[in-house]
């Protein structure tokens, strides 16, 4: 049996461009990520015409697509502005997702807003983060397999 290809921790990136400048860089701190891809589906019964005692199956078509990323770690004193500046414009950031693997790299790029801050802290820790946010509009994704 052959081990699957995995990317590291380190790989997972999300990178932000508050700037629009076609620059992108990471915050410092996280030290867990994700990315949600869903979709928002309609329901329509079909019935079975030959035989209309069968019971009926259900279609669905995709009525839209989102995305969100969150992410956690510790307030890094290098991202606050970023993370700041970004939840305080009523713009959407330019955003790019990277996942690198040895054999090549997914990369998701978009515009997404940034939903909600959470900052805390317990004693004897230090100041924690948690970051939501939300697609507007298309993330496009581009493989280089």
């Amino acid at each position: 049996m052959a081990a699957p290809i995995t990317a590291r921790f380190g790989k997972f990136r999300v990178l932000l461009d508050l700037a629009g400048t076609g620059t992108y860089t990471a915050p410092c701190g996280f030290t867990s990520k994700s990315l949600s891809l869903t979709k928002s589906l309609s329901e329509v019964a079909l019935p079975d015409c030959e035989d209309p005692d069968k019971p009926i199956v259900l279609g669905r078509d995709v009525e839209s697509i989102s995305a969100s990323v969150s992410g956690e770690g510790v307030l890094a004193a290098s991202a606050v502005e970023t993370w700041l500046d970004g939840y305080e414009s009523t713009e959407s950031v330019a955003i790019k997702i990277e996942i690198e693997f040895s054999t090549g790299t997914v990369t998701w790029t978009g515009k997404m807003h940034i939903e909600s801050l959470e900052i805390g802290a317990e004693q004897g820790g230090r100041v924690t983060l948690n970051v939501s946010m939300q697609s507007d509009g298309e993330l496009v994704r581009t493989d280089t397999f």
